[in-house]
């Protein structure tokens, strides 16, 4: 598929990367979104599917569908709400994902494992290890309800001081994915005002992109 960008399009996005993006997608399955499409439906139409995601992205037209809700008992009681979004919406996710992966990647804490290419739990655990023998002391801190009370402003200000001009799109799509309504199981469609549901592609670079600016 072409490198090349329309002359038309306003923002600057390949048809690569749309085909990159799905093709990390395949390779991650999951289950279908709202509309029920599987990756082996979206596959039966696979040129169209993709260059509708390309077209719409490009131009500034493209507008997120509502984010499928599921429910997942926590180990210690409560539930933890996973968002699941289509099969498009995961490509056009992860086209996002890469710019901001390859913007805070290399100015990240090398400590830090969760969500990033290249690092396995089975890592995380070897440099525990050693970090054992080299300190006497833990730190155990976690962020009560952080994925679902994070502001937006403060997502947004993050990403865009990792952004170059031309990658502006990019902070375009993540306003309107913060916004993407949630769909629960019994068909009520919730709006949000706060959070970003965990679950979708674009959410560990969004969070990456907090951290990195700290």
């Amino acid at each position: 598929m072409s490198k090349l960008k329309s002359s038309d399009k306003p923002f600057e996005i390949s048809k690569r990367a749309v085909w990159e993006a799905y093709e990390r997608v395949k390779a991650k399955q999951g289950a279908a979104g709202v509309d029920g499409q599987t990756i082996a439906e979206f596959e039966k139409d696979l040129k169209s599917n993709l260059y509708r995601i390309w077209n719409r992205m490009s131009s500034g037209t493209y507008f997120p569908p509502a984010v499928k809700a599921v429910a997942i008992p926590k180990t210690g009681g409560g539930i933890r709400v996973l968002g699941v979004p289509t099969v498009s919406d995961r490509i056009a996710q992860t086209v996002a994902a890469r710019v901001l992966e390859e913007k805070v990647e290399s100015i990240f804490h090398p400590d830090s494992f969760g969500y990033r290419r290249g690092r396995a739990p089975q890592d995380a655990v070897a440099w525990c290890r050693r970090r054992c023998w080299e300190n006497d002391w833990v730190i155990d801190l976690d962020i009560q309800k952080f994925f679902d009370t994070v502001p937006w402003g403060l997502v947004v200000k993050a990403v865009e001081h990792h952004l170059d001009t031309d990658q502006r799109w990019v902070l375009l799509y993540v306003q309107r994915w913060l916004a993407a309504p949630l769909q629960h199981a019994d068909g009520r469609v919730v709006d949000r005002n706060r959070g970003t549901p965990q679950g979708s592609a674009i959410t560990p670079p969004t969070q990456w992109a907090i951290s990195a600016s700290r």
